[in-house]
């Protein structure tokens, strides 16, 4: 998906600008905040390999570089002019693709809240188009899709990184070029998805509510019945509609969060596997050990291991 044709010439005068930007405001191998509250740069001078994590709502815009997404079972191929709307907190397995010295991977994430969305969506009334086919779609229930900016999107995001150069003008800026972000993505091609889970008696917003609850109770016993009956859905509605949203079941979503906590713990706070998987909710070291190695494809130390030597090769200088 991300073998672009030819690009607009304008666009791409624009993303070369923002592209040199975003490198005079980074460092190799980094994900690094900024001054602008809720904006956070990525960058890697070389392709990487498969890195765990849970993105949480938020729009991400590649400017240079590719990279590719795994999330249940799918993935998302995404490059230079695409961005990524992820409408709830959503365990992936992400990797870059294309990457050098001379043109690092480059892109941006702005932190969204969804009452944000919701709020925007109230405001904007009429004014937005309904569609009914893209509402329909089974697909535009899918917690995490992919569009291609347009020149109204590209030069909304480039006003926003732009004032990384002029500080003393974020406090009245960054606002309004945030909310002119969220309201392009809202009338293009991801507005009926986010419109989806903006409203607040949606079956995708119920599941939104038992994704937060996962998030914070994920090492706690879990029944899928109590879950449906806290946002008022039979089983069989919650399991489908959760399965449409994260592509997985609440089960297996609750599995992941535990498992990368669990990595998360072991490779930053030097905790043994036994440990680490009792912390994270598991009753058998053994039984942790076998799902651990079926996500990762290695058993924890040993994957421990391998993530530590990369990270000493690939520390910057």
């Amino acid at each position: 998906m991300y073998d672009r044709a030819t690009p607009d010439k304008s666009l791409e005068a624009v993303r070369l600008r923002l592209a040199q930007t975003l490198q005079r405001w980074s460092e190799d191998q980094k994900i690094q905040g900024t001054a602008v509250p809720g904006l956070e740069i990525f960058r890697s001078d070389s392709p990487t390999s498969c890195v765990s994590g849970v993105y949480d709502p938020s729009l991400i815009f590649v400017v240079q570089g590719h990279k590719t997404v795994n999330f249940g079972d799918r993935e998302l191929m995404y490059g230079p002019l695409s961005y990524l709307v992820s409408s709830v907190h959503i365990p992936v397995m992400g990797r870059i693709v294309t990457a050098s010295p001379d043109m690092p991977y480059l892109a941006m994430k702005i932190t969204v809240d969804p009452q944000e969305v919701s709020n925007l969506v109230l405001e904007m009334g009429s004014q937005l188009k309904f569609d009914p086919e893209a509402e329909a779609c089974p697909e535009s229930a899918c917690g995490l899709c992919l569009a291609q900016m347009d020149k109204g999107m590209l030069d909304a995001v480039s006003r926003l990184t732009s004032l990384l150069e002029t500080p003393d003008d974020i406090s009245i800026l960054a606002p309004l070029a945030r909310r002119e972000i969220i309201y392009r993505a809202l009338i293009g091609e991801m507005g009926p998805r986010m419109r989806k889970f903006a409203v607040a008696d949606s079956s995708v917003h119920r599941v939104s509510r038992v994704i937060a609850v996962l998030k914070d109770r994920y090492t706690e016993s879990l029944r899928v019945k109590d879950l449906a009956e806290e946002v008022n859905m039979s089983e069989s509605a919650l399991f489908h509609t959760f399965k449409q949203v994260t592509r997985m079941s609440p089960l297996q979503f609750q599995k992941k969060l535990r498992l990368l906590e669990a990595r998360r713990l072991m490779l930053a706070e030097g905790l043994e596997a036994a440990t680490a998987s009792y912390r994270v909710g598991y009753e058998s070291p053994s039984h942790f050990s076998r799902e651990y190695s079926r996500l990762f494809g290695a058993p924890p130390r040993a994957d421990v291991v391998k993530l530590r030597g990369e990270q000493r090769v690939s520390a910057p200088a």
